[in-house]
């Protein structure tokens, strides 16, 4: 069977993100970086340069109209990925949104709207999702091994110095643990334990005003809780559990990552995984999309939209109970 082509990416944004993401799709032939846009010419030359991108643009237009882009990675600031997905919506391109899809539940429908209009591909980058141990988590999952979901624990915290300009404690940069570091938390709960029915939360300030610290417990369909923090004031262990009646699943370090865990069944020693990976795992989400694409899907079964807009709406409730 003849091979698919690449898909040819389009990157709109030239920051830390959109680097990491070039440099890993050398790990695979499911697609290429072949243009960079951003808000200035030198800066897309920059990138270009330092990642081998080959066309450059000076504005986020120019990325979208360009004929070789056959998709587009919103690598912005989290409150600009709502104009950037629907610009490239707009162009006929399909997009791969970086997460948090956008800065609130409202803004998240709009997407969602615009890409079922026009018929065109759309899904949330959340990485974390098509990761090897995530896979086989999934898999355990469905199997029923752990037996009812009992609980789920998930912390998030990186430690950041205390740099007013930094977009995690500006507000107009979407800046916040809590949208920048606790969606993974959230995301991940609402993998294994989809939307929840009443949520409870507590949250300090960082120095700015921003939200530093944002502790949740999730309560679901059935009683299963989600006990979840995140705070850009610390690095934490990064650990995650999912328990249940018959055994629990543990992933440490860095759940989020590229990681090992052990499957530990109710009286039996630990079972240990560790999936083979090399590079820093942005890649998956891209071969989603291709896959996906060459499939005539219009969105991802593994990040479905409906579910982006669910964990949007699940970040829109905590806040406002934090506010309560």
């Amino acid at each position: 069977m003849e091979r698919a082509a690449p898909l040819r990416w389009g990157i709109l944004g030239a920051g830390l993100i959109a680097g990491e993401f070039a440099k890993d799709l050398r790990f695979t032939d499911a697609g290429t970086a072949v243009a960079i846009g951003s808000r200035a010419q030198e800066t897309a030359e920059r990138f270009g340069e330092e990642f081998g991108v080959p066309n450059r643009h000076g504005s986020y237009e120019a990325l979208v109209a360009d004929p070789e882009v056959e998709a587009v990675y919103v690598a912005t600031p989290h409150p600009f990925h709502l104009d950037g997905a629907i610009l490239a919506l707009e162009a006929g391109k399909p997009v791969l949104v970086e997460k948090p899809f956008t800065m609130n539940a409202a803004e998240a429908r709009e997407i969602v709207r615009v890409a079922r209009e026009r018929d065109l591909f759309a899904m949330e980058a959340m990485w974390t999702r098509f990761l090897p141990h995530i896979h086989e988590v999934r898999r355990l999952l469905a199997e029923g091994v752990l037996g009812e979901l009992v609980t789920l624990t998930a912390d998030h915290g990186q430690w950041f110095a205390r740099d007013p300009e930094h977009r995690i404690f500006k507000a107009e940069l979407g800046g916040g643990a809590l949208l920048d570091l606790g969606v993974y938390v959230v995301s991940f709960a609402s993998m294994v334990l989809g939307t929840p029915e009443r949520v409870v939360a507590s949250s300090e300030p960082a120095f700015t005003g921003v939200d530093g610290q944002t502790s949740m417990i999730l309560t679901h369909a059935g009683g299963a809780q989600a006990i979840l923090n995140t705070t850009s004031l610390a690095k934490t262990a990064t650990r995650a559990a999912i328990v249940g009646t018959e055994g629990r699943i543990e992933i440490e370090p860095q759940f989020y990552r590229p990681t090992s865990f052990n499957l530990i069944m109710r009286g039996e020693a630990p079972l240990h995984h560790d999936p083979a990976h090399e590079g820093h795992g942005l890649r998956h989400q891209a071969v989603e999309v291709a896959h996906c694409l060459r499939e005539g899907l219009r969105e991802s079964r593994l990040m479905p939209l409906d579910e982006t807009v669910s964990i949007m709406e699940t970040m829109d409730a905590i806040r406002a109970a934090v506010v309560s």
